[in-house]
């Protein structure tokens, strides 16, 4: 389970006790993806969004960690004893942190703190550059991160009936008329922007081939999805492990029927494994090489 936390909503101790019970609930199943975005109705400064996000996973790594929290910070301030069920089930450091974002702030705190840099879907070039980017960041903190990817997926017998439904689902849309999009409150964020970017330039909103971006224009956040045969699904997935991308956040419309289709044609050809098993966290001194394990969540 990847569950999104907005930090500044919960005290972050209290949060830690949260995440701890869940963990525990889910024997060691839960991972954490953390968000930084304007709290509902509230307007901040990115600057404390940050300065607050950082405080926030530094309580809750103490708070895993250690026998006692001691944390002075410019936004919190807490000396506490911690008490079960503080610590997590997963004993090697709580669940995994996933963050994503291109702001050069998202990138930084991610860098600093966090285990998976998670990548909405643009051309394999533009997500290659930005994958070698972030491993020198994390390099200087003396750190290596993994990488995922959040995209939608259309697996079809036939690459023609693959792109049929792909503009099936897209029928209705009416940008002049009712457009959720533009109501969400992520719509003018710099990735939802980036994508908009990456899709104007595109042909026939395709962003590279078997990569559909049409998707995009009704909805925020990931805005592409892969569409094609089982074969051209799998060799794309291929690719992208290729390049060192180890966790995939995949969806479709409608949810269980991609799902069902995906399980069916799809996921029987690849290996899973647990990334919190093969990531191990250990402080490295140079850039990272791309690995190759392939997982799925």
């Amino acid at each position: 389970m990847l569950t999104a936390l907005r930090t500044g909503e919960i005290f972050p101790t209290m949060l830690a006790r949260h995440i701890a019970t869940l963990d525990h609930i889910l024997k060691g199943r839960l991972t954490i993806n953390i968000i930084n975005s304007n709290l509902p109705g509230v307007i901040e400064s990115p600057e404390l969004r940050y300065k607050r996000c950082c405080e926030t996973i530094e309580i809750l790594k103490q708070a895993w960690t250690k026998e006692s929290i001691d944390f002075e910070g410019e936004i919190y301030q807490v000396k506490l004893d911690t008490t079960d069920p503080v610590k997590p089930y997963q004993q090697n450091g709580g669940p995994l942190l996933y963050f994503g974002g291109i702001s050069e702030g998202s990138k930084e705190v991610c860098a600093k703190y966090c285990d998976v840099y998670l990548m909405w879907p643009e051309p394999e070039e533009s997500i290659y550059a930005t994958m070698q980017d972030m491993s020198f960041r994390a390099a200087k903190y003396g750190r290596q991160i993994d990488f995922g990817l959040r995209v939608h997926v259309i697996v079809r017998s036939t690459q023609e009936e693959a792109h049929a439904w792909a503009q099936s689902i897209m029928s209705k849309f009416d940008p002049a008329g009712f457009n959720l999009k533009e109501r969400t409150q992520d719509h003018k964020s710099l990735g939802v922007l980036r994508q908009d970017e990456i899709r104007a330039k595109s042909t026939s909103d395709y962003l590279e081939p078997l990569l559909w971006g049409g998707i995009g224009r009704a909805r925020s956040g990931c805005g592409a999805a892969l569409v094609g045969t089982p074969e051209q699904i799998l060799q794309k997935i291929n690719r992208y492990m290729d390049m060192g991308i180890r966790a995939f956040i995949l969806s479709g419309y409608p949810l269980i029927e991609e799902c069902e289709l995906f399980g069916n044609h799809v996921l029987p050809h690849l290996s899973t494994v647990k990334l919190s098993m093969v990531q191990g966290r250990t402080p490295v001194s140079e850039p990272v090489t791309p690995l190759t394990t392939a997982v799925l969540r």
